[in-house]
């Protein structure tokens, strides 16, 4: 039978090891979506790092198989390789995209 991983440990070592600790981000990710939709004001649906978060999400139930952390780092990257003649701003977005940009002002 060929080898179908990399991985040095079995999916039986894998979920003894991590699930506690993956358990948690999943309940902290449930908790931050329900307070978006408890939130006073419903305006932010739209914007982009609230797009990306849940196309992240939906990425990782595709089934996507090994390269799902590839594709949702690629939702989060900046694309452009060109170089900045200064810096644009003093601190990171969590997310790259035109409208998290014009947020700065």
């Amino acid at each position: 039978m060929d080898q179908l991983g990399t991985c040095p440990l079995t999916q039986r070592e894998l979920v003894d090891e991590y699930f506690i600790e993956h358990r948690t981000k999943i309940l902290d990710i449930a908790a931050f979506l329900d307070r978006l939709d408890r939130a006073r004001e419903r305006h932010a649906e739209e914007e982009f790092p609230v797009v990306v978060f849940c196309t992240g999400l939906a990425a990782l139930l595709d089934g996507g198989g090994p390269s799902r952390m590839f594709q949702v780092q690629m939702l989060l990257s900046d694309p452009n390789t060109d170089l900045l003649e200064r810096l644009d701003r003093k601190s990171a977005f969590g997310a790259y995209g035109a409208a998290a940009a014009s947020t700065e002002a």
